[in-house]
């Protein structure tokens, strides 16, 4: 494995081999996020290779990440799932929650728990939302966290403790 500083630079110059690796690495890490995010396999996947085309494209126009690759790619993926709710419609999450033809009562709650607690993450301001993503799904530390956001770490603790807490009120005022 290339050190990230290397592979910044080889990606840079549009090195295949520095290319392929930062793919590889990254694309599991990005297609979980935005699954968890996004619910949606299909929606996922165009969001990660949205996430490698803009920064092929950043690379292309001499910009892109000096250093913090991971904090860079999750940034854009990050971008692109707030973009992809904010074109959404109201007729498009009212067919997300019509129970599908086949399902188990099972299935068909553990489906209902996942969209609420989707559903209370958009209650939370943007960088909460981050925070929270990649603090306890992605395990990021809250130096990495603090990189990504570019806040200090105090702010990234302040952040997850308010999140935490609205989630909280959410979750448990939607239980009621």
């Amino acid at each position: 494995m290339i050190p990230e500083h290397e592979l910044i630079t080889q990606a840079g110059q549009f090195d295949p081999r520095a290319l392929a690796e930062v793919y590889d690495l990254f694309s599991p890490r990005l297609y979980r996020y935005a699954m968890r995010l996004l619910g949606d396999a299909s929606t996922a996947e165009d969001c990660v290779s949205e996430t490698f085309s803009r920064y092929l494209k950043a690379l292309q126009a001499g910009r892109g990440p000096r250093d913090h690759l991971q904090a860079y790619l999750f940034r854009i993926a990050h971008n692109l799932v707030v973009d992809h709710y904010r074109r959404q419609t109201p007729t498009e999450e009212l067919e997300e929650d019509l129970p599908q033809a086949g399902t188990t009562e099972g299935i068909a709650e553990d489906n209902q728990r996942k969209r609420g607690v989707r559903e209370a993450l958009r209650q939370l301001t943007e960088d909460q939302q981050q925070v929270v993503m990649l603090k306890f799904l992605e395990g990021w530390d809250n130096e990495e966290i603090a990189r990504a956001l570019h806040k200090p770490i105090g702010a990234v603790k302040s952040l997850q403790h308010r999140a935490l807490a609205q989630l909280q009120k959410i979750l448990l005022n939607e239980a009621r």
